[in-house]
């Protein structure tokens, strides 16, 4: 068993948004008005600063090089600063200027004063990259936003490197069957209580526990499955035991770690101790396939795959190019997110839908992380000590520098 990526990442497909923009500097560099793409006889002409390109000084007068939004760079101007009424842009390319110098002199003091009339090329070509990724990584968020289907906010954040929205990855909000498996997401039978929390409800008809307190907490040990009320139940939105099902609740940040291991994700408001937080869902494939694909990760040192081996190991969850917020959850051998099995409306036991909740108390600005060997089953995964010739695989070093790191992820 496996799970989401700790260095190749991804989430929702560039491509579509860049062409966009290159449409909207065709039309203003031709004339030509089209409403489909925002560009009308109104604003065919505006003007809006995108982003500085460069600085210089002439005759003590500072000049900042302009990006026009909408306009190819062929339309850039020099314009004097007292022109400029953008003190956002201003500032970020005062701190992208700052954050290089820093860079190149690795810790050395720097002067704040700058007597030079002009950046270096290296300078300008580095601020216009930061530039160009702070546009993208917003237009990706954006993205994300408007496809979740949760009540919590996605933001995004790279104050480390100029690595931009990755590619081949698309955000979903529920699992996404290869061809040939087939998902029943509709309930067969539900309960008729009037109050889930005291009557005998759907986990009673399972033959186990009902995984929450009073306070929405999950109070089951791991490896025990969560049987939640279903479409069929006529309980309302607010049964105490429809917890996962209504997604997650907290606004959660995709940020670039400093570690090397790349994308991870952390929470930007205080989660309470045996919380939910989020599903982790992804393309549902054989074991068969899941078994071709974990040696093509293997050899690029990533791990995408998580085994749906409740009472069988049939399927396997692969996050590698469709999944959500999840998918940038880092691997630590000291977690702050356990696995449970979760059942809804498909009851089928090979099925499992898979929910994170919170070990302890996480605050806000901490990343979230799972152990990918971590099983549903409250067990550790024994692909990790599996060495028979026929699966002989490459092994994955472990970054997560907790005081019980294993040594490897797989």
């Amino acid at each position: 068993m496996a799970a989401a990526g700790a260095e190749a990442r991804g989430a929702w497909c560039v491509p579509c948004l860049v062409s966009l923009d290159t449409l909207q500097e065709l039309c203003r560099k031709e004339k030509l008005t089209c409403k489909s793409i925002g560009i009308t006889k109104r604003n065919l002409n505006n003007y809006e600063v995108e982003y500085l390109c460069d600085y210089k000084v002439v005759k003590d007068m500072e000049y900042y090089l302009v990006k026009w939004k909408g306009w190819p760079d062929s339309t850039n101007t020099w314009e004097p600063l007292q022109n400029l009424k953008c003190p956002l842009l201003l500032q970020q390319f005062s701190n992208d200027k700052h954050n290089y110098l820093s860079q190149v002199n690795k810790g050395k003091a720097i002067s704040l004063k700058d007597n030079n009339k002009a950046l270096k090329p290296a300078i300008a070509e580095y601020i216009v990259k930061k530039a160009k990724q702070r546009i993208a990584l917003q237009r990706w968020q954006d993205e994300l936003n408007r496809r979740k289907n949760h009540k919590g906010m996605i933001f995004v954040e790279n104050t480390v490197d100029l690595e931009g929205p990755p590619s081949d990855f698309y955000y979903i909000n529920e699992y996404k069957p290869a061809p040939g498996i087939s998902l029943v997401n509709e309930a067969t039978f539900g309960c008729s209580c009037t109050d889930c929390f005291f009557e005998k409800c759907c986990p009673a008809e399972a033959g186990v526990l009902l995984a929450y307190n009073k306070n929405q907490q999950i109070k089951i040990p791991p490896g025990t499955p969560i049987y939640e009320c279903n479409s069929r139940c006529q309980c309302g939105p607010d049964c105490p035991n429809r917890i996962v099902q209504k997604g997650t609740q907290y606004s959660l940040c995709i940020f670039r770690t400093s570690n090397g291991c790349g994308w991870g994700v952390k929470t930007l408001v205080k989660i309470k101790r045996m919380s939910f937080v989020m599903e982790y869902v992804g393309e549902v494939i054989t074991s068969e396939e899941a078994e071709r694909r974990g040696q093509l990760y293997d050899n690029k040192g990533i791990t995408y795959l998580f085994d749906l081996d409740y009472e069988s190991d049939e399927f396997t969850v692969d996050a590698a190019r469709y999944g959500n917020v999840s998918h940038f959850v880092n691997h630590s051998c000291d977690p702050n997110l356990q696995v449970f099995n979760v059942f809804i409306d498909n009851l089928d036991t090979r099925l499992p839908r898979i929910a994170l909740f919170s070990t302890r108390t996480i605050y806000a600005g901490e990343e979230l992380t799972f152990d990918y060997q971590m099983k549903g089953s409250g067990d550790i995964s024994s692909d990790s000590v599996d060495h028979s010739p026929a699966k002989k695989r490459v092994r994955t070093v472990c970054k997560c520098g907790a005081v019980t790191c294993r040594g490897y992820l797989n």
